[in-house]
């Protein structure tokens, strides 16, 4: 469910120019597969997954098999990701089969035998498709001929070998399953865990073989018709996805996984070696999570091109009737060091809709902090910052909300939900600015970001209070030290 990440990081390779003559689908990435080989551009695969209802994920067993658990072969059934999912994803067989230019593959487990099988675009059907992505407990298996199907993700998330049997000198993995140095309690979470040890060993065997291909290529021997080494590169988030579970009852949403798939891509273009990356365990790591919380964000506001002050902007936005809003998603990742940290940086995700550039302009990166103090012992900031492109030219949403008891009749309320913005044409707030307006915050905007706080990595129900508690008392707390009473010598 959460693999809508894979096609935001796609839209980033195709921004690049990036194009490739073999692709390769495991488990849930074999959606990713499907999607392309049906036609779908990235951008339309991006829509599609923004526009599905997870909860079409899910149909239940004939209600008998719950009665007998032990006999019953899965908790749910495949009818709403064939009949719902695949449909609105645009996933269409007859496409796939007839599909050219690049040679698909998907690997699916033979549970009868109990090794991966490759199946070749043109030879996979729906039940395939299906098995490839049916984890044990959750999705039955699929019975073709003498054989069981399922997911092969217990044996292999990811399946460079076959890139480097078709012939790929550079291979590029989009890696979704977790890889934490912290072993978790919960029957749940224990379940991943040992999926993701499956899906990294392997992954990792892997690397060895390919590694080993490369030192006889060196040693000057022919490999596979190559000469040259292979070169692997992997796009994978810094800290482990939200489970399929947070995406169901709403604690993530799909266009929060697609931004952040889009910003991890960007970031590892940005900086990538021509060389790949080593092929080494560390290849997939990601930082341990600490006790922290997210929430989900949405400001609005009348904005114009041409203006450089906020307040000009929103008269000219309104006459012209061109507005912009901002879809942040912000992540703090420690809580604890959020509050103690002195700016109190968080992490930010998002994309712009904006009339005269058009809808979902995902950003690439982006500055979050709260509350963060000035050079004015009484003015705080909240400020919000998106860095996107459009029409291939950078461009930098800087936005503030001013937090100050100016004592000029400026309410609390108005500080905190209005964002004084400017519109950057460059990679940052000193470029030169080429539009200004005012995002506002609404009282249904506010409820519905209430309802996305979530807290993140509790081990257990006091972590949760904790967190709430922690973070409920710095945000009042440095409310009261803006509006509360002062005291006068």
């Amino acid at each position: 469910m959460r693999v809508s990440y894979q096609s935001g990081v796609l839209k980033a390779l195709a921004e690049e120019g990036l194009n490739f003559f073999h692709g390769d689908g495991t488990s849930g990435g074999g959606m990713t597969l499907a999607m392309m080989l049906s036609g779908l551009t990235p951008d339309q695969m991006c829509e599609r997954w923004r526009t599905l209802r997870v909860k079409d994920f899910v149909s239940f067993m004939p209600f008998a098999s719950y009665l007998n658990m032990s006999g019953a072969m899965a908790m749910g059934g495949a009818e709403g990701i064939v009949q719902k999912v695949f449909p609105h994803l645009g996933i269409e067989i007859a496409k796939i089969n007839r599909a050219e230019g690049m040679l698909g593959t998907f690997n699916v487990c033979n549970y009868t035998r109990k090794v991966n099988e490759v199946f070749r675009h043109d030879q996979v059907d729906i039940d395939l498709i299906v098995a490839g992505m049916s984890l044990p407990i959750f999705m039955p298996p699929v019975r073709r001929g003498n054989a069981w199907y399922t997911d092969s993700a217990w044996i292999r998330d990811a399946n460079p070998l076959e890139a480097v049997r078709q012939g790929a000198d550079e291979i590029w993995i989009v890696w979704t399953l977790g890889n934490s140095p912290e072993y978790r309690p919960g029957a749940f979470r224990q379940y991943i865990q040992m999926l993701e040890m499956s899906a990294n060993g392997a992954l990792f065997e892997d690397f060895e073989r390919i590694a080993e291909i490369n030192q006889r290529i060196a040693n000057g021997e022919r490999l596979y018709g190559r000469t040259t080494p292979v070169r692997v590169h992997v796009i994978a988030p810094e800290r482990p996805l939200p489970l399929d579970p947070d995406l169901y009852f709403g604690n993530v949403d799909a266009p929060t996984l697609i931004d952040m798939g889009y910003r991890d891509a960007r970031r590892y273009l940005a900086q990538r070696s021509d060389e790949g990356v080593p092929l080494t365990p560390e290849a997939t790591a990601m930082k341990d999570g600490k006790l922290g919380l997210t929430f989900r964000e949405t400001m609005t506001g009348h904005f114009a091109l041409g203006e450089i002050d906020p307040k000009a902007g929103e008269a000219a936005g309104k006459k012209a009737d061109t507005t912009l809003a901002m879809h942040a998603t912000v992540e703090v990742p420690d809580l604890d060091q959020f509050v103690a940290d002195s700016t109190h940086t968080g992490v930010i995700t998002g994309h712009i809709d904006f009339t005269p550039f058009g809808k979902n302009i995902v950003a690439e990166r982006g500055v979050f902090r709260l509350f963060s103090p000035t050079d004015n012992k009484g003015l705080r900031l909240m400020v919000y910052e998106l860095a996107f492109q459009h029409d291939n030219q950078p461009y930098y949403l800087a936005g503030r909300k001013e937090v100050q008891n100016d004592r000029k009749g400026t309410d609390l309320w108005n500080d905190t939900t209005t964002l004084l913005s400017r519109l950057h044409k460059g990679t940052g707030s000193d470029a030169p600015v080429v539009g200004a307006g005012v995002l506002k915050l609404g009282i249904s905007d506010l409820a519905k970001l209430t309802s996305t706080i979530h807290v993140t990595n509790a081990a257990h129900i006091g972590d949760h209070a904790r967190a709430l508690a922690t973070f409920g008392g710095f945000f009042m707390g440095s409310l009261w030290d803006s509006y509360g009473p002062k005291r006068t010598s």
